[in-house]
């Protein structure tokens, strides 16, 4: 039996832990129920901070005096270093420094399983998979837990793991299996910018009805160290109550704090280079590490005209050899509030460019580092999306984009107030020019543990308590069919996209695919290929697309490689199937292939929790 309900923050950039105590009655108000994570913050000493910065460092066998990078629950030498000091020693020795593992969990064009972190390492250098890197974030914060509570342990309580509302089903996939791989078998995900959402319904307790009432559209706008995400909330009433329905979240967009990081450190790389100060890969990364930290500082402190940086030199006297540099104000505003959120009008979408024929694989970032731009284009998209819906939860009549009437921001982006203000400006200028009202900021709980507060509250609302956001699937989901066609030379059949997952399909609940020739390919290795849709409100399950090949509307997910079992008379032949779909209560879909006038019965799971 569970006594806590566990809110996970795993971010990029930092990750944080909550608790709320499942007998309580009442919410816990602005009572910081925030566990105190040990950690590494110097050789020898560790300290107790609310934040675990997700960086791991992965020390030489003979860097260390023995015991120095000892934990309380760990008294042996550790084998990794995560946290504080894996951050600021690890932004001198970049080679051995894995950051941004979370940017490169949801990366499709590398196998997230391999060793491939730290991504410039060298050769012959320690590197782990993103996937592992995870996890030993989680292990790390399970034993500070575990240490903490040794009666309640982390595994058997209610977890609620939260992930970026753009995650595909093959990033929340791998942040599962890294919660087992953790020892954390059994956990719930939730979309960050919800959580964030719950947190601030937490801390504004029943006066939340005085700040929105119904007909209101709340934006939740959360830009973090690797993703932005957008969510759309909608405030109902049914029957005298309030309800909130999410409406809409975003696309996939790689673009946060690490790009404005690497961003200024090419800004103080160009001006390095014209003193004749040329930086290799290296110490590009180590300024990159650097930027951050001022950027911080800058943040942190508006009296500061400018923030020192060190880049180590290279040879056997890195500190002798050390360039110096520094990063003004100036630089900071112009580079991140002008270059990140420029004053956009409504009408100016994201840009793209033609790339080379070849380029170094790395994160794929947005093209476009235009954040105000990327939501131009949700608030429009999604508008036309419920134009075209019968049923609309949102009324756009006359409106090009939907026209939010508050605003909640989360992510460490805006702990800097002029992103904050610049943001606000530019959605009111775009309701202005429409002859709406501005909008109303709903001041937040302490952006960097509102994630965390937030996924502990959900997991309190789950047992009944407070109010929960419906809105069941954020995405329709679509299974690849292969149509029949005469083989043609250097021609691919077809490929039509089958829905099996209407928007908005409940949790809990179940859907028959009407009667369609389907032939199911069972007893060698195949490829089950599933498309999402996060515009396509009206598709029904059975609705076929034609052709899903250069479709706008439709997103390819992970497709699932397996090998379906088969008796021997059955092998490679195809079994004529009628399927079903179900969502479960952990938010996978599952596609059952039932044999027409058989016994035999498959079943293919995707993660498509995107909700809550």
């Amino acid at each position: 039996m569970s006594t806590y309900a566990i809110g996970i923050d795993l971010g990029t950039t930092n990750s944080a832990v909550s608790y709320f105590k499942l007998a309580d009655a009442t919410a816990r108000g602005n009572a910081q129920t925030m566990l105190a994570i040990p950690q590494v913050t110097a050789v020898g000493t560790v300290s107790e901070k609310l934040l675990l910065p997700s960086f791991l460092y992965l020390p030489n066998a003979a860097e260390f005096p023995t015991g120095a990078l000892a934990l309380p629950w760990n008294r042996e030498q550790s084998k990794f270093v995560v946290g504080e000091f894996a951050r600021s020693h690890g932004s001198k020795v970049p080679m051995r420094l894995v950051a941004s593992a979370k940017s490169w969990l949801c990366h499709s064009g590398v196998d997230r399983q391999a060793a491939i972190l730290p991504w410039q390492a060298p050769e012959d250098g320690q590197r782990i998979s993103p996937l592992d890197a995870a996890a030993y974030y989680l292990v790390h914060l399970r034993t500070a837990w575990d240490h903490r509570f040794p009666t309640d342990l982390l595994a058997q309580q209610d977890v609620v793991l939260t992930v970026p509302a753009s995650f595909d089903a093959a990033a929340r996939d791998l942040t599962l299996r890294a919660a087992e791989q953790a020892g954390l078998p059994n956990v719930t995900l939730i979309e960050e910018p919800q959580a964030a959402f719950y947190a601030w319904l937490e801390q504004m307790g029943e006066g939340f009805r005085k700040q929105v009432k119904p007909g209101d559209v709340v934006l939740v706008v959360d830009v973090g160290g690797g993703t932005a995400d957008f969510c759309l909330i909608a405030v109902t009433a049914k029957d005298g109550d309030v309800g909130l329905t999410r409406v809409a979240v975003g696309d996939h967009i790689l673009l946060g704090g690490d790009n404005m990081d690497l961003a200024l450190a090419h800004t103080v790389n160009q001006r390095l280079a014209a003193s004749g100060k040329k930086l290799d890969a290296w110490q590009f990364n180590a300024l990159t590490h650097a930027c951050r930290q001022a950027k911080e500082a800058l943040y942190a402190d508006a009296s500061l005209a400018h923030y020192p940086l060190v880049i180590p030199g290279r040879g056997s006297s890195l500190l002798g050899g050390a360039i110096k540099a520094e990063l003004t104000r100036e630089e900071l505003t112009r580079i991140l509030t002008d270059g990140f959120f420029p004053r956009a009008s409504i009408t100016d979408l994201p840009q793209s460019s033609r790339r080379s024929g070849l380029a170094q694989m790395a994160l794929p970032y947005a093209q476009d580092a235009g954040v105000t731009r990327h939501l131009a284009a949700f608030l429009t998209r999604q508008a036309r999306a419920m134009s075209a819906a019968q049923d609309a939860p949102v009324n756009v009549t006359g409106q090009t984009f939907i026209h939010p009437t508050a605003v909640l921001f989360n992510g460490g982006a805006f702990k800097a107030t002029p992103l904050k203000e610049r943001v606000l400006e530019v959605i009111n200028s775009w309701l202005a020019a429409d002859g709406s009202q501005p909008v109303k900021e709903l001041e937040g709980a302490e952006l960097d543990l509102a994630v965390a507060r937030g996924a502990a509250y959900y997991g309190w609302v789950r047992r009944g308590h407070g109010l929960r956001i419906r809105g069941g699937t954020a995405r329709a989901y679509y299974v690849g069919i292969e149509t029949a066609m005469p083989a043609i030379p250097g021609m691919e059949p077809p490929v039509k996209a089958l829905c099996v997952a209407p928007f908005g399909m409940e949790e809990g609940t179940q859907a028959d695919v009407p009667p369609q020739e389907f032939g199911l390919v069972v007893g060698e290795p195949t490829s089950f290929r599933f498309f999402a849709s996060s515009v396509r409100r009206e598709d029904q399950v059975g609705t076929m697309l034609e052709d899903v090949a250069g479709s706008d509307e439709l997103e390819e997910v992970a497709p699932i490689e397996t090998t379906l079992t088969a008796q021997a008379v059955q092998e490679g032949k195809l079994i004529p199937v009628n399927l079903q779909a179900m969502v479960t209560e952990i938010g996978t879909l599952e596609l059952r292939c039932l044999e027409k006038g058989g016994p035999g019965q498959w079943k293919l799971e995707l993660n498509v929790r995107m909700k809550e």
